[in-house]
Parts: C-alpha cells; sequence; structure tokens
C-alpha cells in the first residue's frame, strides 16, 4: 500500500490509516472548538439538541450513550453559559427537558461552519472525484 501522507510507513494498514486520519479530523475540530471554549461533549449535546429540541434529560443521555450524571455535568455548563435552558416537561412534572437558547442555536451553527471548515481542510487534498467516491464508500461503511 502506498501513501500520500509524508513519514507515512509504505506497510500501514487501512486500519492504521484510518485511525491516523480520524486523529487528524479531530484535532482539527478540537482546535475548532477552542474559539469558543466549549468541549466536545458540550458541542456534542448543542448538535444533537439542534436536531431534536426540548429532549429529556435521560433522553439525551440515551442518545449519547453517556451516563445520565454525566449529562447532567455537560447541560450544566452549557446552562451556565447560555446555550441551553432546562424546563419542566408538561408530561411528567418529575422530567425536565432541555432546549436550545437563542444563544445555544446561532453557537450551534457557527461551530457547524467551523467544523466543516476544519474537515474541508483535510480533504482538500482530494480531487473532486476522490472525494465522491470517499464519501459513497464512507456511507456505505456507515450502513447497518
Amino acid at each position: 500500500m502506498t501513501s500520500d501522507r509524508p513519514n507515512a510507513p509504505q506497510d500501514e494498514s487501512l486500519g492504521e490509516s484510518f485511525w491516523a486520519l480520524a486523529r487528524q479530523l479531530r484535532r482539527a475540530s478540537l482546535d475548532s472548538l477552542a474559539e469558543w471554549d466549549v468541549t466536545p461533549s458540550q458541542a456534542r449535546v448543542l448538535r444533537v439538541l439542534a436536531r431534536r429540541d426540548g429532549l429529556r434529560l435521560s433522553d439525551l443521555a440515551e442518545h449519547l450513550r453517556i451516563a445520565a450524571r454525566s449529562t447532567t455535568e455537560v447541560v450544566d455548563g452549557l446552562e451556565a453559559k447560555g446555550l441551553v435552558r432546562r424546563s419542566p416537561d408538561p408530561n411528567d412534572r418529575r422530567a425536565t427537558l432541555v432546549s436550545l437558547t437563542e444563544q445555544g442555536a446561532a453557537l450551534c451553527g457557527q461551530l457547524r461552519a467551523s467544523r466543516g471548515s476544519g474537515a474541508e481542510l483535510v480533504f482538500d487534498r482530494l480531487s473532486a472525484t476522490d472525494r465522491a467516491h470517499l464519501a459513497r464508500i464512507l456511507r456505505r461503511l456507515r450502513e447497518d
């Protein structure tokens, strides 16, 4: 197998190449989050709420596949920054719903654009044809 990456071992497996790229994308993502003082966990919560606003904490924890206590801590941090709000669930007084504030929705849009820009820098090295092939391959691999 050959590699276009400088200093990449010529015998690097497909899995090793994939994980190296994943680390590169993660670094780009972390760099983009630093500008807004948002952790990766907080960014994930914002992304989920942008798609499914008004979730119970338990549903949010399940969706993120993290412990309810961890979800509470992440939501606490976002609430302190004015990015989310809690409100009583009208269907169950014991439950709490978490929603984006206007500021949270705006930040979510900025994070999406910034994250996309970071990923684009990584993928810009590919031709349009290679990008289309990679997108098709990745979608196929994600199928369950």
